[in-house]
C-alpha cells in the first residue's frame, strides 16, 4: 500500500519559501531567528508566504528563545499571533507550552488549539524537553493537535528514531508524527525504517554570500565572534529535491 509521507522545510526568509515550493516540498514552517531555534516571523513575512505559496504554510508561534514556560504576557502574545494567522488564512500554526515540572501544559495548549480554529496545529520539539516523553505524546493527542515535531527526545532524529517509533505506536494515527533535527537526504531512509515517521522536517540550509561590495571590517551587527555577517542561510533546492526523491521511493515500498 502506498504511503503519503510528507516533507516540511523550515524556512527563515522569502527566498527559502519559494525554493522549498519549487523543489517539491509539501509545506514550509515559517520562522524568524534561526540562531534561537525559530521565533514568530513578522506579519509581512507571513502575508508574503500566504500570497506567494500554494503549498501549506505553518507559522511558528514562539515569542522568544529559551525554554517553553511562558509568562501571562507572553501567552497573550501567542494567542494574538495565532488569531492573526487565522485571519490571514495560513494553513496552520506551530507551538508548545510546558509546565514548570516539564509536562505538557494542557490548559494553555487547549486554549491555543481552540484559538487556531480550523487551522492545522503542530506541537513542536518542546515534547523533546518533557519529563515523560511517551506521556507527553498521549497528552498532545488528547488536545487534538494535528501533528507533533520530534527528535525522539534525543539530540537528533536518527539517535531518537526508536523513541519516535514508540510514540508512533502509542498515537495509532491520531496525530501525525514528524521527525526533525539533523534530518538530511542521506539519513531520511534510515530514520524512516527505524521510526515509521509520517513526515520529515529539515531546513536544507546552505550559506549564500552577500552581494555587498563594501564591507566594513570595524563594525559587527551582533553575530558571534568569528561569524560571517556578509552571508546568509538559504534553502538549498538540490537538498530538497534529493529528499523529495528519497521520500517518493519510500512511499511506494
Amino acid at each position: 500500500m502506498q504511503k503519503n509521507i510528507k516533507l516540511e522545510i523550515c524556512v527563515y526568509n522569502a527566498e527559502s519559501c519559494l525554493k522549498a515550493q519549487e523543489a517539491g516540498a509539501d509545506r514550509v514552517e515559517l520562522c524568524a531567528s534561526m540562531q534561537e531555534g525559530g521565533l514568530t516571523p513578522s506579519l509581512s513575512m507571513i502575508e508574503f508566504a500566504r500570497r506567494r505559496l500554494s503549498i501549506d504554510t505553518m507559522v511558528m508561534i514562539r515569542p522568544r528563545g529559551g525554554d517553553f514556560l511562558y509568562s501571562d504576557d507572553e501567552f497573550e502574545i501567542m494567542k494574538n499571533d495565532i488569531e492573526m494567522c487565522r485571519r490571514i488564512g495560513v494553513s496552520g500554526v506551530v507551538f508548545g507550552i510546558l509546565t514548570p515540572e516539564g509536562r505538557v501544559d494542557a490548559e494553555r495548549n487547549a486554549i491555543l488549539v481552540k484559538a487556531a480554529g480550523n487551522m492545522q496545529t503542530c506541537f513542536h520539539r518542546a515534547i523533546d524537553m518533557c519529563r515523560d516523553y511517551c506521556q507527553a505524546a498521549s497528552d498532545i493527542a488528547s488536545l487534538n493537535f494535528t501533528r507533533v515535531l520530534t527528535s525522539g527526545a534525543k539530540q537528533n532524529a536518527l539517535q531518537g528514531a526508536d523513541n519516535i517509533a514508540k510514540i508512533k505506536h502509542i498515537l495509532q494515527g491520531k496525530v501525525e508524527v514528524m521527525a526533525g533535527s539533523g534530518v538530511n537526504p542521506m539519513n531520511i531512509k534510515d530514520i524512516y525504517l527505524k521510526s515509521d515517521a509520517d513526515a520529515f522536517h529539515f531546513s536544507a540550509k546552505t550559506l549564500k554570500p552577500s552581494a555587498m561590495q563594501f564591507k566594513n571590517p570595524d563594525v559587527s551587527m551582533g553575530c558571534n565572534a568569528g561569524a560571517d555577517e556578509y552571508s546568509m542561510y538559504t534553502a538549498d533546492k538540490n537538498q530538497i529535491s534529493q529528499a523529495v526523491n528519497v521520500i517518493k521511493s519510500l512511499s511506494v515500498q
